[in-house]
């Protein structure tokens, strides 16, 4: 099973939840930051189709395979300004 990890992260002027080096959209307030990752997380719990899928490594290679729809990752969430 694999792992993420929602981080939230000051940005733009306000507050997001990034994965790796991506941002979600900037938020007001940290709260709203944090209830946004919080539903992305839950959103990553519910099984979906098993699919083909492509996508781009960091060295712009494709890449191509089947992701099983009952295959969820594990989904942490860390706050620094909470001390977690």
């Amino acid at each position: 099973m694999s792992h993420i990890r929602y981080e939230i992260v000051e940005h733009d002027g306000g507050w997001a939840y990034k994965l790796g080096d991506v941002f979600s959209e900037t938020h007001p307030s940290h709260d709203s930051a944090l209830a946004a990752a919080r539903d992305a997380a839950a959103r990553q719990s519910i099984s979906g189709e098993t699919r083909p899928i492509a996508y781009q490594d960091k060295s712009g290679r494709w890449h191509e395979e089947v992701a099983q729809g009952v295959d969820r990752p594990e989904v942490e969430i860390e706050d620094p300004a909470k001390g977690n």
